[in-house]
């Protein structure tokens, strides 16, 4: 797989499975932060920062959900690459739909900013990005501690008084965070990419474990931490509203659809009827890259019409105590 390599391109440096066919994630690797301090490296400022991200991508889907959520949208600004990835990464295509240029440095592949904040970069090309445009580099490029930065150290320059990390939840959304993020949020990528049966097997079992834990969790509550939408609930949607579209068949999740979880399935239309939420979904995207993306899973990169979940159906959700935050109302 492609990753740069002492700031030089590859095609041929990053190994996605180990020897027994397990789907090994490399990790990030910018984590500088913003912080709600005007003597900070990187201080919490409107009009200072920028996103790169795909609308494809579930980690970089998370960061423009709390832009939305928190009304950044004024205060960070954001370019969209190409939801299709070739042999030269993530590339800018302006004259796709919904695709942007890139508004800062008119680059024509997203690599080209990871070498002007590091010539000597040795990692993965990955979405999102956090660019401080005052400094010329990157902050950070892992989407939980993006969006984590977003919510508690912008409230200043947001537009809504939406909390996402509120006090008395905290331990309980890391622990969920946590918790899904194995055998769900990561666990479809093992099953997508495992490089072995017994590998796939176990996958598939974790991810259907999950989901089943969590269906059987929601019968009782609105949210994943209680009565209060947070960032758990942010790490979850994004995963579970591409999960019948593209890893139910691309991925080979085929044990069930989301939507034959009767709470799962409520909780999803929950969240995408949320104000704001269904405005940062780009199916047409979404399809677009997992099923033109992967040659090695889908050779005649054909993409599927269907199924095209009732996201919009009603939900009986709003029986449970709690609800949207009161700024989205």
């Amino acid at each position: 797989m492609n990753m740069l390599v002492d700031g030089e391109w590859r095609t041929d440096a990053y190994q996605m499975t180990d020897d027994d066919g397990n789907f090994t994630r490399q990790q990030t690797a910018f984590h500088d932060r913003i912080e709600d301090d005007p003597d900070a490296e990187f201080p919490a400022e409107a009009g200072r920062y920028h996103l790169y991200v795909s609308y494809a991508c579930p980690w970089a889907h998370r960061t423009l959900l709390v832009r939305a959520l928190k009304g950044l949208e004024d205060a960070i600004s954001v370019d969209v690459v190409d939801s299709y990835r070739g042999e030269d990464g993530w590339q800018f295509s302006p004259e796709r739909e919904g695709c942007t240029t890139d508004s800062l440095y008119d680059s024509d592949y997203l690599r080209e900013l990871y070498v002007e904040a590091d010539p000597d970069a040795t990692c993965r090309v990955t979405v999102p990005v956090l660019w401080d445009t005052q400094t010329e580099t990157i902050v950070n490029n892992e989407s939980s501690e993006i969006i984590r930065m977003l919510d508690t150290e912008m409230g200043d320059v947001a537009k809504r008084d939406v909390d996402l990390y509120p006090e008395g939840y905290r331990d309980r959304v890391d622990e969920v965070i946590e918790a899904i993020y194995e055998p769900i949020n990561n666990g479809v990528y093992r099953a997508g990419f495992a490089g072995s049966q017994s590998a796939y097997d176990m996958a598939v079992r974790e991810v259907f474990d999950a989901l089943a834990e969590y269906d059987a969790l929601l019968a009782d509550q609105r949210y994943l931490a209680g009565d209060r939408l947070t960032e758990a609930d942010i790490c979850m949607f994004t995963t579970l509203v591409r999960f019948d579209e593209v890893y139910h068949t691309h991925f080979r999740c085929n044990r069930a659809h989301v939507t034959d979880f009767e709470h799962l399935w409520g909780y999803l239309r929950d969240l995408y009827q949320t104000p704001g939420v269904r405005e940062t979904v780009e199916m047409s995207h979404i399809k677009d890259h997992y099923y033109r993306t992967h040659p090695d899973l889908n050779p005649k990169q054909i993409v599927p019409i269907g199924p095209d979940p009732e996201f919009e159906a009603p939900h009986d959700r709003d029986r449970l105590p709690g609800g949207p935050p009161a700024a989205l109302e």
